[in-house]
């Protein structure tokens, strides 16, 4: 029996007000695709913004007004960044409790900001560093492994508590990097 194979990609993305999600289902040509829903959880939260019946869904951004975290400055398009954590994401369409798919999504766009600032602080250029530099490239590479750790950790291994404990270690190993005072 032909069914529909549900999926979407979330890309991680340096745009700190937006989340952008794509439908990538195969979809059967002979078979009705009924009023797809989106369910969306930001961290911290936990119910879902509803988007229901989205005929038009292909790709589709989401801002803090979309969600419901902000609501103040929608009209205007002046957007609050939305937070890192982890975003619980549900698809389905008709009947929704047997055909649907979902996701856990660790949003890391601030803490990707942190990072390439800290890239950017190091004074490097286009020959081989000096030792300071090169511990300092050394921390970052681990800083990055730990970020792209925890992101599998959530997505891929389903173990949300010891992805953010990895997240949250690699945000305290740059704080001590940004850290002059310390």
């Amino acid at each position: 029996m032909a069914k529909h194979i549900l999926a979407l990609d979330i890309p991680t993305t340096l745009n700190k007000c937006t989340l952008r999600i794509c439908d990538e289902s195969i979809y059967v040509d002979n078979l009705e695709v009924d009023c797809p829903s989106l369910l969306i959880t930001p961290p911290g939260f936990v119910c879902p913004v509803e988007f229901n019946c989205m005929d038009d869904f292909c790709c589709k951004t989401f801002t803090a007004c979309d969600l419901g975290l902000q609501t103040e400055g929608c009209q205007e398009s002046c957007y609050e960044d939305l937070p890192d954590g982890i975003y619980v994401i549900k698809y389905s369409i008709s009947p929704h409790d047997k055909v649907f798919v979902e996701y856990n999504h660790l949003r890391i766009t601030k803490a990707l900001w942190e990072y390439n600032e800290l890239l950017c602080d190091l004074d490097l250029s286009d020959c081989t560093p000096g030792q300071e530099t090169k511990m300092k490239l050394a921390k970052l590479r681990q800083v990055k492994t730990y970020l792209d750790a925890a992101k599998a950790t959530v997505e891929i291994c389903h173990d949300p508590k010891k992805g953010m404990d990895l997240y949250n270690y690699a945000l305290k190993q740059m704080k001590k990097m940004n850290c002059t005072d310390c």
